[in-house]
């Protein structure tokens, strides 16, 4: 079974408990930075970091802003652009992929590790990533010449990767309540010190502060991941000036001296003590958050799954607006139609660690690639679980693909287990990828959906919830297919 592998790369290798929900939502309350520092370990899956890239860089960049003296009126722009910095980065990975040929995730981190602004001096390691990535299993001469394209294109594809993820990162920081000064931040976070970074070209103070900071964060944890602390502070001096603010490597260096640069930032270290870390550090006022603000947080969330692929856009918000459907015509309280929009909005946030590369063949899927298919939810409900006010959201969530008869995956659970939300979910997904094209068919028209789906009712399928279906599509209770056993 995949799920022990999802925990190690989650960094949690407790036993988790049967996918069981209770009969009444708990009251819990959630802060914000509860919830971003959580779902920062998705975003951390988009770009096939190590997980709690965000956590680190969050740190490390605070600390950066204790040494310079930043503005506390500044503290909490900083503290969400460094968790929320790559929110933006799903929405270029089927461009990515379409350039590549291959694993864009693999791309994006090895990626991290080179130097792209000389494109007419590569490194060895550049052309041998490539090479490893473009259009794995095809002949030498086709790959040759993927590599040679990218090569001559590199500065034009570099700009256009970079735009879409910094206007689609800033739009969604506004989305999220973020604010300005946080979303030019993320839009920055590729600009460098000598102006030879994108997507505008800015130089040094013109590039907002915080987006320097940023930058500084994410290439130290990037190389320290891979490489150790010492080759990551060797790399942020040879760059100062040319990729970073010379008086932020300063301070850097500074406190690398100190040793508190990288306390408790190593990805070794156990994520749950970064994150309380994290946390002792949120610059806000600690509030709980209001229900319309949980609300939008996962509308944000949603958008960055559905813009993995042009094949799932708006996904989640449709299965969202099914599930409550049906959820309404079931006459579900308003609690329980709370908790299932917000399950079906991130139902497929653990799709972010799977490449485009299987999201949008054309062909047929090999073992391999239905494995990586299959983890998703497990993910999702790793992911979700962290927040503790989210623990039905995680569960419900979590089972999507799970079937009354146990043929489901991951856990094959059975109607036993399932819960009325879960139930109401899996159908709405199901219906709403029938009804959504796909890379090898077109959506199906809602009746003939319908129709296939019956055939699943009661046995994978709960009856209940395809009555409800039925209605909430058609407005007729009595509806004539007979495939359904009554």
């Amino acid at each position: 079974m995949a799920i022990p592998n999802l925990r190690r790369r989650l960094g949690d290798d407790r036993p988790k408990p049967r996918l069981v929900v209770a009969e009444r939502p708990r009251e819990t309350t959630i802060s914000l930075s509860e919830i971003i520092s959580a779902m920062s370990f998705a975003l951390d899956l988009t770009e096939d970091a190590m997980q709690g890239h965000a956590l680190r860089c969050c740190l490390m960049g605070m600390r950066i802003a204790d040494e310079i003296g930043l503005p506390e009126s500044e503290r909490t722009s900083l503290y969400y652009a460094l968790l929320l910095k790559d929110i933006g980065c799903s929405s270029n990975a089927a461009r990515m992929c379409s350039i590549v040929g291959g694993n864009d995730r693999a791309l994006k981190a090895g990626a991290k590790l080179e130097d792209w602004t000389k494109p007419h001096r590569p490194t060895a390691s550049a052309v041998k990533l490539l090479w490893r990535e473009a259009v794995p299993g095809k002949g030498v001469f086709r790959k040759a010449a993927r590599v040679l394209k990218i090569g001559l294109t590199q500065h034009r594809n570099n700009r256009e990767m970079i735009q879409l993820r910094c206007d689609r990162g800033a739009e969604i920081m506004r989305k999220l309540g973020m604010g300005d000064v946080a979303a030019e931040a993320v839009r920055g976070l590729d600009e460098h010190w000598d102006g030879a970074g994108y997507p505008e070209g800015r130089k040094g103070v013109d590039i907002p502060l915080i987006s320097r900071i940023c930058a500084v964060a994410q290439h130290l944890d990037v190389f320290c991941s891979e490489r150790g602390a010492p080759a990551a502070m060797e790399t942020l001096r040879e760059r100062s000036g040319r990729w970073f603010d010379p008086d932020l490597v300063e301070a850097a260096e500074t406190l690398y001296r100190e040793r508190t640069l990288f306390l408790d930032c190593s990805p070794r270290d156990d994520q749950e003590i970064t994150r309380r870390a994290v946390l002792q550090l949120d610059p806000g006022d600690h509030h709980e958050l209001p229900a319309s603000r949980i609300d939008l947080i996962c509308e944000a969330f949603a958008d960055v799954v559905d813009a993995k692929s042009p094949f799932t856009f708006r996904h989640s918000m449709g299965v969202a607006q099914v599930a409550v459907d049906i959820a309404r015509c079931l006459k579900l309280p308003d609690a329980r139609v709370t908790l299932i929009r917000r399950a079906a909005l991130l139902h497929d946030i653990g799709k972010l660690s799977i490449s485009n590369a299987i999201l949008d063949k054309m062909g047929h899927l090999t073992r391999d690639e239905w494995t990586a298919i299959r983890e998703h939810p497990g993910l999702t409900h790793e992911i979700l679980s962290r927040i503790p006010a989210f623990e039905e959201v995680a569960l419900i969530a979590g089972q999507h693909h799970e079937k009354l008869d146990g043929s489901g995956y991951p856990l094959h659970l059975e109607a036993a287990d399932l819960s009325l939300e879960s139930r109401v979910i899996t159908l709405a997904d199901v219906y709403s990828a029938m009804t959504e094209g796909r890379p090898y068919r077109i959506g199906l028209e809602p009746a003939a959906a319908l129709q296939l789906l019956a055939r699943d009712v009661p046995t994978q399928l709960d009856k209940r919830c395809f009555d409800a279906l039925v209605l909430s599509v058609t407005g007729d209770v009595a509806h004539n297919f007979t495939s359904v056993v009554h």
